[in-house]
């Protein structure tokens, strides 16, 4: 008698019908299904003004999650703009603002050293 192991993935406590005979290649499928779960979330939150249903989002977000690293070839040169560009990018520091602080700190040690 042959003893054969198979690793299924649970998602949100429901078994997904594919089976795996390698516990990496699992791993990896249920990694995909969270950058899926991830993208849908981006795609449902963006705005889109084009009528989408749930299924259709579902399955634009399993692509480019499975094709990843195409995905990530594709945009990695890309800058960030509009709104998500200002909140990833640091504040911008004032340049009068620094020196003032600076002549600030070297005319109180002067005076401490009187």
């Amino acid at each position: 008698m042959a003893v054969i192991v198979k690793y299924f993935i649970l998602r949100n406590g429901i078994e997904l019908s594919q089976a795996f005979a390698d516990k990496k290649e699992a791993e990896a499928y249920d990694k995909m299904l969270d950058a899926a779960d991830e993208l849908e979330t981006l795609i449902r939150e963006s705005g889109i003004e084009i009528a989408m249903n749930d299924q259709t989002i579902r399955e634009i977000a399993v692509v480019l999650a499975k094709n990843g690293p195409q995905v990530t070839q594709i945009l990695k040169n890309i800058k960030p703009f509009g709104p998500a560009a200002q909140t990833s990018e640091p504040p911008e520091v004032s340049l009068d603002t620094e020196p003032a602080k600076e002549m600030e700190h070297v005319e109180k040690s002067r005076r401490k050293s009187k």
